[in-house]
């Protein structure tokens, strides 16, 4: 499997907003998940100021991830290949 890191404008997003975000961004891994669907969500990491947000996903395709993030209703910009270089 690969790491994909969806990169997101929430510039302006209150904080119940982007928990929410990242309740549905959960709920649709774990749905897909039991639809046989190879993909997981890692975490989230998002600035306030300037209101970029980050999130990782592990699965074996793009098209998943993005699947993922049309079906739960969550905008972003691009999802891109990435290293989850967490020790």
């Amino acid at each position: 499997m690969s790491v994909f890191m969806v990169e997101r404008d929430l510039k302006g997003i209150a904080i119940a907003d982007l928990a929410g975000a990242q309740k549905a961004a959960i709920g649709k891994a774990e749905e897909m998940r039991q639809q046989g669907c190879n993909v997981r969500y890692i975490r989230t990491t998002f600035a306030p100021e300037d209101g970029r947000c980050m999130c990782l996903f592990e699965s074996s395709s793009e098209a998943d991830v993005k699947r993922l993030n049309h079906e739960a209703g969550l905008p972003y910009n691009r999802v891109v290949p990435a290293l989850d270089l967490t020790p």
